[in-house]
Order: C-alpha cells, then structure tokens, then sequence
C-alpha cells in the first residue's frame, strides 16, 4: 500500500502540473487570472475555471479507487482562496468538495469549503500580493532570505506562513481522516517517511500551480512592457516631432540663419540628434548620462524658440550618478510637462533644474520648475488596468512598475522654488549593461531588486 501511495504522490504533481498548463492556455482564463480587481461575475468565472477539472478529478478518484492521485481538492481549495479572496475559497471549496460528499465522504465539503476561507484570510496577510506569485515550497530559501532581509529587525514573512498554513491544512485534513475513516479521504502512512512526502506534495502541488500561472503572467507583462515601451517611443516622436514644433524650429533657425548662423548650425544639429535617438531602435536601458544628454537637446531647442529670459536651465547632477542604467525616454515627458504645464501659463516664464544623486543604494533624478504648481505632494501609483493614450505620469509610474516591482518611485511634490518637483528613486542595478532587449531588461531589473 505504501508503494501505491508513493507512486500516486508522483503522479499527483504531474496532475497539478498538467491542470495548470491547460487551463493557461486560454487567454480568457488568463485575463481573469491577472485581473487585479475582479467583479463578482468574474471570482465566479475564476472558480469555474479552476474548480471544475479538480472536482472532475475527485470522481476520477472516487470512481477508480486506486487512482488517488487525481484527487486534489485541499490544494485547489487552497489556489482558489489565495488567488482569489475569501468567496472565491468559499465556492471552490464547495465546487471540489460536492464530489467526495456525493459519495458519501460529507466531510470533505466543509473541509474544503473552510480551507478556502482561510486560505483568502491568508491572501488578505501578504502586503505584496507578488509574495503570492512568488511562493516557493523551498521553504530552506525563504527562510535565509528572510534572515538576511530582516535580522537585526524581524518581522513576519508572509511565504514561511503561508507554507506553514499549508502544512497546518493538510494535518488537519490527516488527523480529521483518522477520526473519520468513513467520510473523509486523504493519502495517509504509518512511515513517516512517507507521510513527510504527502505533506510535502500537497505544498508542491501547489506551487507547481503558482509557478506556472506565474510564468505566463511574466510573459503578459513583458508584451505589455514593450508595448509601452513603443509607445512610449511613438508618442515622443509625435509630441517634439510634430508640424508644430517643426514649424516653431525650423523658424527660428531661418530667424538665425541671416543674424547668428553658428546658432542656426547648432540648433540644426540638435534637431538631427533628437530625430536620430528617436528614430533608431531604442534599448531598454540607458546611461543616466545619455539621459540627460538628451535632454540637453531637446531644452536647447526650446530654450532658443521661448528665448532665455523666458526659459531658464540649471543642473546639479553628481558625476557618479551619471553611469548608472535607467529605462530610456524616461526623462523627456517630465521635463515636457514642466515647460508645457508649468512655465507656459506664465508670462515671464520661469527655470526648470535638473538634479541627480545617489542616496542609500539608490539612484534620485529631479526635475523641478519654478511654475505655477500643482498643490499638495502626492505618490503617483499605476493604473488598475493597464492602456490608455498619452504618455503621462501614469505610463511612467506603470514602466517603472513593471520593470522594478516596488523598488522604484515616483513622487510629485511642491518645489522650493514654488512649482512642481518631479522625484525619481530608481535602485541602483547592480552589473547591468545599457543596451539589453526588453525581455531581457525585465528579468536583470527583477532579479537585482530582489537580491
């Protein structure tokens, strides 16, 4: 029996495995689960879509009885509750429970239909909901990040927790099975050995879920990084290189041409510096330096088309802050805005100045204007559904969402000159080569914010 338990523990994990795989096939199952907020509608449709082939797998098991390992109702209880909330717990453990209790094993409906409560409970606990995609059942890992990360200072760590609640799910499931030999059903040894590899399977069984889901989530956002990323690219060529500001440049050069024809030259060059970055294939990533080289031009332009009395540039930047990697075309819409929406209303126009710093393993990049201002300081958070037209604060807060998770920040606040000061706080990335393709960017950021 012993032998026929251990080989159902390994053909369970390829069922974990082969549910998940499915069912991320199809891009509805997917849209429903990334959403960030779901409906009530869609917490119904996310049960149906998980709960089904698991209670399609409790009457395989309970109509072939030497086929154990199809049955993983405790674990798809649990994905259920932590993926999606306490209702969605409640009626998928109603959904895989209703099977066993047909067959006369009526207490695997409560079980199942309070571990998918509690396991919601346990959703609510994490701070991050990526601590829930980023679960792993190597807990001897979790357990030395979490030392490194905290030690003076502990605190709890929702991962060992939540390994721990699976844990606490399926011993109580054992010990219940045990009273109840008639109307509950669980995979149980006198070796403990063997009773060690059914604990640590239903922790498998559920993050091999996890991972997978995981990975395909990765890959939607790295699309959509790229998505942004292009648009990003487009929608600057359209704001600087439109007829507008063509027409605006070019006649100041023809102003120029007849009075200060070195001036003409160099704003000639300026211009065909602007279109060549914007027209080649940008990368992912860039020095600061080229950031702000960049940024020379474009305020260059500006400066001789408003004049400079009415456009004034000052910068602070601190050489060592200068090789550090940023995402490309960060910078431009800031200072866009600081002319259009901060100097523009004003008739004697104003200063805007450019700072950067490295403080406490990050890099801090400014852009502040002595303008009219925008009122109190604010945190500037990602939209709850990624899209939307412009380039704005969203998109950018967005990008540096996806690539740095929470390591990075946007912050607008008033200036101390009276306008608006933009903050950026973007962590240092530590052996990063400028240059990488996006997908490639993606892993490299989250892979060294996360050391």
């Amino acid at each position: 029996m012993d032998r026929l338990i251990a080989i159902n523990l390994l053909i369970k994990l390829g069922v974990a495995a082969a549910v998940a795989s499915a069912l991320v096939r199809s891009r509805k199952f997917k849209e429903l689960l990334f959403a960030e907020d779901r409906t009530i509608s869609q917490q119904i449709a996310l049960v149906l879509w998980i709960g089904i082939p698991f209670a399609l797998g409790v009457v395989v098991r309970v109509g072939t009885p030497n086929f154990l390992a199809a049955d993983c109702s405790l674990e798809a209880s649990i994905l259920m509750g932590v993926l999606g909330g306490e209702l969605p717990g409640i009626l998928g453990g109603v959904l895989v429970g209703l099977p066993a209790a047909a067959s006369g094993e009526w207490m695997s409906l409560p079980l199942n239909i309070l571990v998918g409560f509690m396991a919601g409970l346990v959703r609510n606990l994490a701070k991050d909901q990526e601590d829930v995609w980023s679960f792993s059942p190597f807990i001897d890992l979790s357990i030395y990040h979490w030392i490194r990360r905290n030690v003076p200072r502990p605190k709890a760590d929702w991962q060992i927790a939540f390994f721990g609640f699976i844990l606490l799910m399926q011993l109580l499931r054992t010990e219940l099975r045990r009273v109840f030999p008639h109307y509950l059903y669980a995979m149980d040894s006198t070796s403990w050995l063997l009773l060690a590899g059914i604990f640590a399977t239903t922790v498998m069984a559920v993050a091999i879920p996890l991972k997978i889901w995981n990975n395909t989530r990765l890959e939607l956002k790295l699309e959509e990084q790229e998505r942004l990323l292009l648009h990003a690219r487009m929608e600057a060529l359209q704001s600087q290189i439109n007829p507008h500001f063509l027409f605006n440049t070019l006649n100041s050069v023809s102003s120029l041409v007849r009075f200060d024809p070195d001036k003409a030259r160099e704003v000639i060059l300026k211009l065909s510096n602007i279109l060549r970055r914007l027209l080649r294939q940008s990368d992912a990533f860039v020095q600061l330096r080229e950031e702000f080289g960049f940024i020379d031009d474009y305020l260059d332009i500006e400066v001789v088309r408003f004049g400079r009395d009415k456009l004034r540039v000052e910068k602070d930047l601190d050489s060592a802050s200068l090789d550090v990697v940023v995402p490309s075309m960060l910078l431009q819409p800031l200072v866009e805005n600081s002319i259009k929406h901060g100097l523009a209303p004003k008739v004697e126009g104003g200063t805007i100045y450019l700072r950067s710093k490295l403080s406490d393993g990050v890099v801090v990049v400014e852009v502040e204007d002595d303008g009219v201002g925008m009122g109190a300081a604010h945190f500037i958070e990602p939209p709850s559904g990624i899209g939307g037209s412009g380039i704005g604060m969203a998109n950018i807060a967005e990008r540096l969402k996806v690539l740095y998770g929470d390591a990075a920040r946007l912050v607008i606040d008033t200036g101390s000159h009276g306008g608006t000061l933009v903050r950026l706080n973007l962590p240092i990335l530590q052996n990063f080569e400028p240059g990488l393709s996006v997908t490639a960017a993606y892993y490299e950021a989250r892979s060294s914010t996360s050391r």
